[in-house]
């Protein structure tokens, strides 16, 4: 695509150029789950963060059929309007799918990579299934119960010791379009294994996991980091799938670091 339609959140724009972090937030959210994580990023970076299609700020395209490369290929286009020719991905969950779709379709835009909470393996036969099951539902019933209660993304620390932050979550959640949420379901149930993909880059990266995540579980992300060449991995404490809303800190500092390698590399 030569134009994008997604609505680009500008946390920071720093002076002086170099790579841009480019948040892509998970499932069924929109940019606000990285709020914290932004606010604790380096001072000196750019970054920013598009809602992905239909959902948070950023129309569908009628005529596009749901699919992660058209996401990836939206992406490449706000970044590229922006004024950034290098980027390093960050991508939770969903977010992950995306980033890794962005990598195999914009390789020169991707100088470092970070999955948090993702995998690079496509949905079982019953995941897929529920997930297209959802979707009709979903879109029939113009209500969004089916993914209503996040109480599953988080860990069980965060879920017996922090409720407010299922609230949170779930505000964010009844928020979002049904077709928005159909689309990305869609999406996601199309996807195939980018574990190839992975391996093709070079540059610096982290994978970052959970360990109470039981969505995208630590071997998910031990998966990932085999095949990653300059890969370091890092599992958070008391965290589920939605670490960086759960524990910001050790994900943004899995992100500082990343950086700070791509800049050692220039």
């Amino acid at each position: 695509m030569s134009s994008s339609s997604l609505d680009l959140h500008l946390y920071r724009v720093a002076p002086g150029g170099g790579a841009c972090v480019v948040l892509l937030h998970g499932f069924p959210l929109d940019h606000r789950m990285w709020d914290d994580v932004a606010a604790l990023l380096p001072a000196d970076v750019s970054v920013v963060a598009p809602d992905l299609p239909g959902l948070g700020a950023s129309p569908l395209d009628g005529e596009q059929p749901p699919s992660l490369e058209a996401a990836a290929d939206e992406v490449a286009a706000a970044v590229r309007r922006g004024g950034f020719a290098e980027i390093v991905v960050v991508g939770l969950s969903m977010g992950g799918y995306v980033a890794l779709a962005l990598l195999e379709r914009h390789p020169e835009l991707v100088v470092g990579l970070v999955l948090v909470d993702t995998r690079s393996t496509p949905d079982t036969d019953e995941t897929r299934a529920r997930r297209l099951r959802i979707a009709d539902d979903v879109v029939q019933t113009g209500a969004l119960v089916p993914v209503s209660d996040a109480s599953g993304l988080v860990g069980l620390t965060t879920r017996t010791g922090r409720p407010e932050v299922v609230a949170r979550l779930e505000a964010w959640i009844r928020e979002q379009s049904p077709e928005g949420v159909a689309w990305s379901q869609r999406a996601m149930a199309s996807r195939p294994d980018r574990t190839s993909v992975l391996a093709s880059f070079s540059g610096p990266s982290a994978v970052v996991v959970g360990d109470e995540d039981e969505l995208a579980p630590p071997a998910a992300a031990e998966h990932m980091a085999v095949h990653l060449p300059d890969a370091r991995v890092v599992l958070v404490p008391g965290s589920g799938h939605m670490s960086a809303v759960e524990a910001p800190v050790p994900v943004a500092s899995a992100i500082a670091d990343v950086v700070g390698r791509v800049r050692q590399r220039t």
